[in-house]
């Protein structure tokens, strides 16, 4: 006997409120990266380079994140059986990669000018570095109150804290280069920009490869669930447990229970399968309310040619 909780469609994770969000916050980041263009090619600066190669990783992050928080609100199919939530996972899996790469760009080659620093004019720098955080700030308010939504809005807020970060680095290496002449703060300050980007990406590289390589859910410990499980009364055994994530928000979990061969001839088999249901959507941290249940008796398991505890 098969149970499956819930249907599945789009839901919230793409929401209205989601997608307008994106949408300033790509208009805000796409000005940015002009202004700073202008201002790398100005400058010949290799923090405000790094930061608008950052920027222009941000702007298409941002665009992948609209076209996701769009896409997935479409419904699910016959050929696509959880629809496009999953879609957010690979964006940002995606992003994480970017910004890794922009990440060791950044190192390499702020190392190099540490030792051959070419002539940064300090105000200019300036210029551009308070632009380019005020930019940020805005895109930063309008995007925090939904940061926790999704993986989708997540990565795309901190690419713009990272932006923000970077900018104030800029204007750090023009204060510092305008006060002083020491060149190499502009290098300085690229590898600022690096080690602020490298230790986010792979945190946001390693929640979303959890996701794909299908790993238990986080905060969500299997052998408590097959404790739990067995309490009800009448089970006997819970083998072939799975549980992982589809998409943010969106925890699954199937499993072969074992129970008495009478619950099947009294009829008392769908009250097992509720109270187990109940089981994992109440008692637990992570709330599974998409669950795939098969009951069995100890024959059909005795049957089975490959499972696993």
């Amino acid at each position: 006997m098969m149970h499956d909780t819930h249907s599945v469609s789009g839901g919230g994770v793409g929401g209205r409120s989601q997608r307008r969000r994106l949408a300033v916050a790509f208009g805000v980041t796409a000005t940015i990266l002009v202004a700073q263009a202008i201002g790398a090619v100005v400058t010949g600066s290799l923090a405000l380079t790094t930061d608008t190669v950052h920027m222009l990783v941000d702007s298409s992050g941002l665009l992948l994140a609209l076209v996701t928080a769009h896409l997935v609100l479409r419904p699910a199919s016959p050929e696509r059986t959880w629809g496009f939530r999953r879609l957010e996972v690979v964006a940002a899996l995606v992003q994480a990669g970017v910004l890794l790469a922009v990440g060791v760009y950044a190192l390499v080659s702020g190392v190099l000018r540490l030792f051959r620093p070419p002539e940064v004019p300090p105000v200019e720098l300036l210029v551009f570095g308070v632009i380019g955080l005020l930019c940020n700030v805005l895109s930063i308010m309008v995007l925090a109150g939904g940061r926790d939504a999704s993986f989708n809005m997540r990565g795309a807020f901190l690419e713009v804290l990272n932006d923000a970060l970077g900018s104030v680095g800029v204007i750090a290496a023009a204060v510092v280069i305008w006060a002083t002449g020491w060149q190499q703060a502009d290098a300085v300050a690229g590898l600022f920009i690096a080690v602020l980007i490298v230790p986010r990406a792979f945190a946001l590289l390693r929640d979303t490869m959890r996701v794909l390589m299908e790993f238990t859910p986080k905060g969500l410990n299997l052998a408590e669930v097959r404790r739990h499980l067995l309490t009800v009364d009448h089970v006997r055994e819970v083998h072939d447990l799975h549980a992982s994530t589809i998409a943010t928000g969106l925890p699954v979990l199937s499993a072969h229970v074992v129970v008495d061969d009478e619950c099947f001839r009294d009829g008392h088999a769908p009250l097992i399968l509720e109270q187990l249901r109940d089981c994992l959507a109440q008692h637990f941290d992570i709330s599974i309310e998409h669950s795939t249940l098969q009951i069995e008796t100890a024959g059909v398991k005795a049957g089975e040619t490959l499972h696993h505890e």
